[in-house]
């Protein structure tokens, strides 16, 4: 298992196997073929304008993995992020991930191999945890340096429009390293936004939310005064709402119409490509243009590295989806009640680890006495706790962090500060 709770690296080994085993997946007969042996190794307006199509609809998955995970740290680092790592069960939450996305498929859903859009200096990370569990993806789409996920979405978005052999491909996009606990709700979820894209809708999935979490943002939808909507209906996105206060949260958990914003995303390939075009054409144009100069190594394909240096970084819900409600292009939501968690801080790990009668919840060699609701983390020694609640202890081999764990999400400031100090 390659896995970061085990320390685990790649192996000169490893790499070269990979370099001579990788099967070739290139689907871009246009691009040029860069050669790594040195290595180790449309204008959208109106909802009817596309067709709908009563055959097996076309999905195609797509994972982003570009994430760096920086509030996870010490266990988290630039060159073995989040998504990499074992959190919650014997894979990593990337693995985790394109299994989840492996299980869309139905009577009337064709599902192809998952596109990943990763960073260029994660490629055999990626490439090696998915030979793990035996998925082979359609490509890794390798982003030469970080642009925001609006950027990772049009790579994916083109690549799809030209392997998806005429069909418009509906993307399932997802990021790499979330939690479910609900395998089954998710899928059934998912298959449910999958059917409302094919009728050229853009649709996110929302939480319901179980406690005021100030946290995440909030989207703001409706089932035209009908609450709660009838399991599996869509519902109307009316408004996107940024992380809220307590008492504000508090409200929206009363209300009853607020959702977290889950950052899923299913729509069709040319509708995302349309509303970009209306919403943000500088991003349309500059990948675009990133796309046109790619070049292809077996399943590796690289955008235009200064071209795609070039795009203006931007999010998907600031490029496009904020600007939807009460556009042209229809938004809706499926509400999404599986256990979901986007680990983005220790707390958040904390809160669906298995913990003990006390409250605590320990990985590796670990000792606690008289200590209540502790995340203790120990990599490479023993680490013991005494009479101390509600702490974050993350033991390496290089560093260690003690934190409240009611304050985990200020672990930035640390990264930060090492960041200046080019540590």
């Amino acid at each position: 298992m390659l896995c970061g709770l085990r320390g685990c690296n790649l192996t000169m080994r490893n790499l070269l196997q990979q370099q001579q085993h990788s099967t070739n997946y290139n689907l871009y007969s246009n691009s040029s073929t860069v050669n790594e042996n040195h290595h180790v190794v449309n204008k959208f307006c109106q909802r009817n304008e596309y067709p709908v199509s009563a055959a097996r609809l076309s999905v195609q998955p797509v994972i982003l993995c570009g994430g760096a995970g920086t509030r996870l740290w010490p266990l988290s680092r630039a060159g073995f992020p989040k998504q990499f790592l074992c959190l919650t069960g014997d894979q990593s939450l990337f693995q985790q991930a394109v299994q989840r996305l492996s299980e869309l498929s139905a009577d009337d859903l064709d599902l192809a191999k998952p596109l990943v859009v990763c960073n260029e200096d994660h490629r055999f990370l990626a490439l090696e945890q998915l030979r793990e569990i035996a998925a082979a993806p359609t490509a890794l789409l390798l982003e030469p340096v970080a642009r925001n996920t609006a950027a990772a979405l049009s790579l994916a978005a083109l690549a799809a429009m030209e392997t998806a052999a005429g069909t418009d491909a509906i993307l399932v996009v997802a990021p790499s390293d979330h939690a479910v606990a609900d395998v089954a709700a998710f899928t059934q979820a998912m298959q449910s936004a999958i059917r409302e894209a094919a009728k050229n809708s853009i649709v996110i999935l929302g939480v319901k939310p179980d406690r005021p979490e100030t946290g995440y943002g909030y989207i703001h939808a409706s089932s035209n005064g009908v609450l709660p909507a009838p399991t599996g209906e869509s519902l109307v996105v009316e408004a996107f709402v940024e992380k809220p206060d307590l008492a504000t949260a508090q409200t929206y958990l009363v209300d009853g119409n607020y959702f977290w914003n889950a950052g899923m995303f299913v729509l069709k390939a040319s509708v995302w490509m349309a509303a970009l075009e209306v919403f943000r054409p500088d991003i349309a144009t500059a990948t675009r243009l990133a796309w046109a100069t790619r070049t292809t190594d077996q399943s590796f394909v690289r955008p235009g590295k200064a071209e795609f240096a070039a795009v203006p970084s931007e999010s998907v819900d600031y490029a496009v989806m904020e600007r939807c409600p009460g556009s042209q292009f229809p938004i809706r939501m499926v509400p999404l009640t599986a256990g979901w968690s986007d680990l983005g801080a220790w707390d958040a790990v904390w809160q669906i680890a298995h913990k003990d009668a006390a409250g605590n919840a320990s990985v590796g060699d670990v000792m606690i006495s008289a200590g209540q609701h502790n995340l203790v983390h120990a990599t490479s020694r023993l680490v013991s706790l005494v009479g101390v609640d509600n702490l974050v202890v993350i033991e390496t081999a290089d560093a260690v962090l003690v934190a409240d764990r009611g304050r985990a999400q200020e672990v930035k400031v640390i990264v930060e500060t090492l960041r200046a100090q080019s540590r």
